[in-house]
């Protein structure tokens, strides 16, 4: 796994003091705590820290798991990492301009990809297409 004072997650924007730890330590928020679980509205999900554009808000979708999830993600915009923490094997995901943490993926996840982008709701920042209100 890089080091992600090596590669530039350390330079993200302004973050607060759980964002930092989220994107910078690999820490996780608490489910069901991110408002981003109910947006609804047309957009696209940015890293917190860079503002890299990540998931449009088409492939949300509600997982059942606490935190915001998509089943697709913008073509380049991720990076995967093999993560053994907590006893376990999971593919963690990091934004893949700043390095930042931003979550877990999944192989249980609906069509057409089958995938499970289960994300920190504090890792992302969500901007509204214009109109969408």
């Amino acid at each position: 796994m890089s080091d992600p004072a090596s590669t530039g997650a350390t330079q993200c924007g302004h973050l607060t003091p759980e964002q930092a730890r989220i994107l910078r330590e690999h820490g996780t928020e608490r489910p069901g705590s991110s408002p981003l679980n109910d947006e609804k509205r047309a957009g696209e999900y940015r890293c917190a820290g860079c503002g890299t554009p990540l998931f449009r808000s088409g492939t949300k979708y509600e997982s059942g798991s606490g935190w915001p999830s998509f089943f697709d993600a913008i073509p380049g915009a991720l990076g995967t990492t093999t993560d053994t923490s907590h006893g376990m094997t999971r593919t963690e995901v990091h934004c893949a301009h700043c390095n930042g943490h931003l979550g877990h993926v999944f192989p249980d996840g609906p069509p057409p990809t089958g995938l499970r982008y289960c994300m920190n709701g504090l890792a992302l920042s969500f901007v509204p297409r214009d109109g969408a209100g």
